[in-house]
């Protein structure tokens, strides 16, 4: 079972399909690289011919307008929570994005190698990271083609984030693929008026390590700002062999004159990755939870052995331009363009493949016709990705408008080639044995208002219209030809209202609507497959008097044609999805903020929920099977998390952070041998600030040295928190009779391990 366990979910497997030529990459990427820093250049010229004053309350104002089209504020009637840039910083040790939200209400989060480096993921009220729409400065995130989010591609991205909001439900109007469950928005660094720097060191369990060097100039003669991030991360996994290598770089010129902000960014970053993504079966799961399947293979001697380069190797870079306009006290623009470059491949060791896979001829070998041999193959990706943003804001006293828009089209080419093989019949190296291209076009407007009739009384209305238009062609990696020419259009309609009880209580009720196109693994297991889409209804009360505050929201999602996982894997072990006709999910969200004394303060959160399937139908054993209302696929019903952190003193800060969640299946069929079990982790996190204050005598070298240390699972909990199940039909056995057979995969979480880190700021 070890080594036939060749699965990984839908987003892993479609990002894995990444491919280019190493000649061009490097001409493109130096040619890229120059331009940007030709825009650097320029903003710095800008700067010292301007005389003008600048106020510094300005830079911040003007910094949020990149995240206001796709954010809300506190009052709006959209569900959400926010995170600051000085929250993230307390556990910010080289872990990904969706591990440090994951004491947020109603996420679950997991990872392939075990420790939250690497290859990480996020559901939020059971919906996958697929479905969550992940914006960076207002542009689109997401994979055009698999519509997931790879934060590995990122590393360290963490440590240039100036804030976060996550919205849950399908929130506002956004760029890019609908959000269908939740919505996460970035807004990367913020100007620093004041010069500055940062070196960070993190050292940890299984190897793990991370380096950061930062830096800003502070405004340069009222007017310029360059800042820049360098980052390495490594660390060799929890599970065997799950090893990371990420570099990421960060860098923003920043021109600032009046009511003008001009932003040029370029970040971005290369990962290889040993594949961890095909998990371990019960038994194994047992007996040796660490194991990894990924790279088996018997040698000509009879011996097991793992091939060193199973890895994943991308490289991903981004270039933004931003654009901030204030006219007056009522009008404001914002213009953002975009352009992402990525590449990259999956290597694998192939055993015993049959020539048929790779379009090779048979051949005689020694007297012996040979159909199958061992080789090596790289499935690549090569993509171009571009993004135009526009938008208007109008207020005054009673009505707060925002008028946008935005274009974005994908270019990627797929292909698959043979690096080596044992009998390379009538091949040459590097050959591509299948050669594909996917094309994407996404054009949205949208309107979005916040009325104030009186005193009490904020409505919210918001109207989107998209079109999408998705073409393929060549072949894929099953060789047969992949034509899809799809175009849809969506109106996605949300309005609400937040009712003032005074000062310290508001109510509010929202309605919006979602509409999502299939992804590129759908149409290819599916020729027929249908958009989906959802109505969510939000009904919350938010308190907050002094430091206590308390939100409660009840939530009603209803689908129609949710795709949602069969249970079964295709040709390639990618989780096949179909659409399920209605579903719906129900829930409530709680969470607060409790000072129980000075220095001590509780934040818990918990949200129950039913999540269902309204009918379900399969074929089991030869046979159509009605199973009736069934659980959603990655859906428990409870998931509860508390942060309890003590302050001593005015620079120790210690959290107990805990993490409950109940048991869910990873099928929607109910399946015993797809239930995982439910977990209660807790880690602790303690954060230490060392300030020097300077003399008439010495002008000390740091500003401040930081101390960071985080204990994850202090208990050793053994759990699980992803996996996947399939089943397939076998007439083998008994001939003339159909059984169906089940399996499972699992992806073991880290047991206790640590990270400690160090930060010196000057």
């Amino acid at each position: 079972m070890k080594s036939t366990i060749l699965n990984r979910n839908t987003e892993r497997y479609n990002y894995s399909l990444r491919r280019f030529s190493f000649n061009f990459q490097n001409k493109v990427c130096e040619t890229k690289n120059l331009l940007a820093f030709l825009c650097l250049f320029a903003l710095s010229y800008c700067a010292f011919s301007q005389e003008k004053e600048q106020d510094s309350t300005k830079v911040e104002k003007l910094d949020e307008v990149l995240v206001k089209a796709v954010r809300v504020d506190a009052k709006s009637p959209i569900t959400h929570s926010n995170v600051t840039k000085q929250e993230i910083a307390k556990r910010n040790l080289g872990q990904d994005i969706p591990v440090l939200l994951n004491f947020s209400p109603s996420v679950v989060t997991t990872s392939d190698a075990g420790a939250g480096i690497g290859y990480t993921g996020i559901r939020v009220r059971g919906v996958s990271s697929q479905s969550t729409n992940v914006t960076i400065n207002g542009i689109p995130y997401n994979d055009a083609e698999s519509l997931g989010t790879f934060w590995v591609n990122l590393g360290d991205f963490a440590s240039s984030v100036e804030s976060l909001q996550l919205q849950r439900g399908v929130g506002t109007s956004t760029n890019g693929s609908g959000a269908y469950g939740a919505s996460v928005n970035v807004l990367t660094d913020a100007i620093s008026n004041e010069a500055n720097g940062e070196i960070s060191n993190t050292f940890g369990s299984y190897n793990t390590r991370k380096h950061t060097v930062k830096f800003s100039t502070g405004l340069l003669n009222e007017h310029v700002e360059i800042a820049g991030r360098l980052s390495n991360i490594a660390s060799d996994g929890y599970i065997d062999r799950a090893s990371t290598d990420l570099k990421s770089y960060f860098l923003q010129g920043s021109f600032i004159d009046g009511n003008t902000l001009i932003k040029a960014i370029t970040f971005g970053g290369s990962e290889v990755t040993y594949q961890a993504w095909n998990g371990i079966d019960a038994e194994t799961l047992k007996n040796d939870r660490t194991f990894n399947p990924s790279g088996i293979y018997t040698d000509d001697d009879g011996n097991t052995q793992f091939y060193d380069r199973e890895v994943d190797d991308y490289k991903q870079d981004h270039y933004q331009l931003h654009w901030n306009q204030r006219y007056n006290n009522q009008w404001s623009t914002n213009v953002g363009l975009n352009y992402t470059y990525g590449r990259g491949y999956f290597e694998q060791f192939r055993e015993d493949d049959n020539f048929d896979t790779y379009g090779f001829q048979p051949l005689t070998v020694n007297g012996q016709l040979q159909t199958t041999t061992d080789l090596i193959r790289r499935r690549w990706l090569d993509n171009d990705f571009y993004v135009f943003n526009a938008s208007a804001n109008y207020k005054n006293n009673n009505l707060d408008m925002i008028f946008g828009t935005s274009f974005s089209h994908y270019d990627g080419d797929h292909f698959g080639e043979v690096i080596w093989a044992e009998f390379a019949s009538q091949s040459d190296i590097r050959d591509r044995y299948y050669e594909g291209n996917g094309k994407k076009n996404d054009f949205s407007v949208f309107t979005k208002a916040n009325i104030r009739l009186n005193d009490k009384l904020k409505l919210y209305a918001d109207l989107q219209m998209r079109n999408v238009n998705y073409a393929t062609s060549g072949i894929n990696s099953n060789l047969t030809q992949f034509i899809v020419d799809e175009n849809y259009t969506f109106f996605n309609p949300k309005a609400g209202i937040t009712y003032e009880l005074n000062d310290s209580n508001d109510l509010y009720f929202s309605y919006a609507r979602a509409n999502r196109e299939p992804n590129r693994d759908d149409f290819e297991n599916n020729a027929d497959v249908k958009p989906e889409q959802l109505n969510d209804f939000e009904l919350g009360w938010r308190h907050k008097k002094g430091n206590f505050s308390f939100n409660a929201n009840a939530y009603m999602m209803l689908y129609n044609e949710q795709l949602v996982l069969t249970g079964n894997i295709d040709g390639v072990g990618n989780p096949i999805r179909t659409n399920s006709g209605e579903s719906f999910r129900l829930g409530v969200e709680l969470e607060a903020i409790v000072p129980v004394s000075p220095k001590l303060t509780l934040q818990p959160n918990a949200t129950f929920s039913s999540n269902k399937n309204k009918e379900t139908i399969i074929s089991f054993d030869g046979r159509l099977v009605n199973l009736g209302k069934t659980d959603i696929a990655f859906s428990p019903e409870l998931i509860a998390a508390n942060a309890l952190v003590y302050q001593p003193i005015k620079n120790l800060q210690m959290s107990l952070l805990s993490k409950f969640v109940s048991e869910q299946y990873m099928s929607n069929t109910e399946a015993e041998l797809s239930k995982l079990d439910s977990f209660f982790v807790n880690d602790v996190n303690i954060t230490y600030t060392l300030s020097f204050q300077e003399d008439e005598e010495s002008k000390p070298i740091f500003d401040a040295i930081i101390f960071k240390g985080l204990i994850n699972n202090i208990f050793n909990e053994k759990y699980v928190s992803n996996g996947y199940y399939f089943t397939f039909d076998d007439d083998y056995t008994n001939p003339g009779t159909i059984s169906t057979i089940e399996g499972a995969g699992f992806y073991p979480q880290a047991t206790t391990n640590f990270l400690l880190g160090a930060t010196l700021k000057f």
